[in-house]
């Protein structure tokens, strides 16, 4: 068999040299070398024939399509090429889904037509790969697409302040850090940006925020000539991490949790974004208070911030955990061991019981039921399946069994038949979900279609303008 392959591969490699050779043979000659048969390999059977193609490297099978119209349809086989694209490093499920769904652009459109796997691999191997900055009020996380992971990390709160505030300069003075960190050239590689969830509501003003907030953002990276920029919400982000275009993602943020209904990659507010004024910060908070109660105070929020990490979790039935024998320790770096027992689920019980620690909120299963109530009652679609899917988002959302005390506190206050059919998904990326829905765009085979320049923002702000002095006249 070895021999085969030989024989026939050194025919193709004579044909593909001779033909580059001479460019200058006309149209009527590369007919005349083209047969309809693929030579010896006529007499393998077709599953073995696939074998031995995949023996072959994707470069090499890319220059069998020029040797003539059989080999051409049968190298160009998707099978085979979906065949090359699950042995990459990256997973075959986050390819398939970002070249499904991610190739059409923001809005994403619904009928697009799907191109061959086989140009969708070659046109993979020249992503240039993009620069991912997801900025939040609390943490931010950047790095590169082809990378597994962010590269570095910092707390914006401490150290850029409110950059959901649309200030260009304080924008600009975060980007240009974020790249200088990077050592990475400006004018080099596209960027995606995260834009922080603030605005929720659908009033004129909260659009114009919003509206404000996006611009300052273009503004402050076109300003600094970056070449290609794709701003995309965090939450959008979070539910592209878990393979899905729609659903509601509950983002557990810094200051506070945001429910977020979306459907095919667009928040509807319309339909009501819920705000529950209960972020990590209150958490964190909360955990400080329980231990000063135990005469433990602490210079730092790091220490307190740890021990929540690292210790804390969600009971799934609250009352049965306070009969429970819940102590355990953990040492935090440069502060030493600490003991936690029923704080360990109390903090993260204000998630769903606010009261506990003094808040008037709802709790989260609460936002999230009348959130679905919302969907339901808009009718958006004949297939009430897109908000059955609930996409956890945030450091917080990844403590220990928030996903299952959320599914079954719904099931504790929907009806039967808006309840079937519900599943909450944990953070598919932990803390860093949205860095991963930003990368799965990065790496989409047509990055640059997908993406924004400065020309285009530019004329689509005009054409803006020229629609409203029509309708103006």
């Amino acid at each position: 068999m070895s021999n085969l392959l030989k024989k026939v591969w050194g025919s193709v490699s004579t044909r593909s040299n001779s033909s580059k050779l001479a460019p200058t043979s006309s149209l009527s000659d590369e007919i005349i070398m083209c047969s309809s048969s693929t030579g010896e390999f006529d007499r393998i059977p077709v599953d073995v024939f696939m074998h031995i193609v995949k023996l072959l490297q994707p470069n090499e099978v890319a220059r069998l399509t020029a040797v003539c119209k059989s080999w051409r349809l049968i190298v160009s086989d998707n099978k085979l090429w979906v065949y090359y694209l699950q042995n990459q490093n990256v997973p075959w499920e986050s390819i398939f889904f970002s070249e499904i769904n991610l190739r059409s652009g923001f809005p994403l459109q619904t009928s697009s037509q799907m191109q061959s796997f086989m140009d969708i691999y070659g046109l993979r191997s020249h992503v240039p790969g993009a620069i991912i900055i997801d900025g939040g009020s609390g943490y931010c996380k950047f790095g590169w697409s082809k990378f597994d992971s962010p590269s570095g990390r910092s707390a914006t709160f401490l150290e850029f302040g409110n950059i959901e505030s649309p200030m260009c300069s304080r924008l600009r003075h975060f980007f240009s850090t974020i790249y200088n960190r990077m050592q990475v050239k400006l004018s080099t590689q596209p960027v995606v940006v995260s834009i922080p969830l603030c605005q929720y509501d659908d009033t004129e003003a909260a659009k114009a925020a919003r509206k404000q907030l996006k611009e300052a953002i273009h503004s402050a990276l076109f300003g600094m000539s970056v070449p290609y920029v794709c701003a995309v919400s965090q939450a959008t982000l979070a539910l592209f991490a878990a393979k899905r275009t729609s659903g509601i993602v509950v983002n557990i943020g810094f200051h506070q949790t945001s429910v977020v209904p979306i459907l095919n990659g667009k928040i509807m507010r319309k339909v009501g974004v819920e705000a529950v004024g209960v972020g990590a910060l209150k958490l964190t908070g909360y955990l400080r208070e329980q231990m000063q109660q135990r005469n433990l105070h602490f210079d730092s929020l790091y220490t307190v911030h740890s021990l929540k990490e690292n210790l804390c979790y969600v009971a799934l039935d609250y009352e049965a955990e306070l009969c429970k024998d819940t102590e355990a320790s953990y040492e935090v770096a440069a502060a030493g061991w600490f003991t936690l027992a029923r704080e360990r689920f109390q903090t993260g019980e204000i998630l769903f019981q606010p009261r506990i620690a003094g808040m008037r909120a709802m709790g989260l299963h609460q936002a999230v039921a009348l959130c679905i109530d919302h969907c339901l009652a808009a009718e958006l679609t004949a297939d009430e399946s897109w908000f059955k899917t609930i996409v956890l988002a945030g450091g917080t959302a990844c403590l220990p069994g928030v996903a299952e005390r959320l599914e079954k506190e719904l099931h504790g206050c929907l009806s039967p038949s808006v309840v079937d059919g519900i599943r909450v998904i944990p953070p598919p990326y932990g803390a860093d979900s949205a860095w991963y829905g930003a990368k799965l765009i990065s790496n989409v085979s047509c990055i640059n279609q997908v993406c924004f320049t400065d020309q285009a923002i530019g004329s689509s702000e005009r054409k803006l303008q020229e629609n409203a002095m029509l309708c103006s006249l």
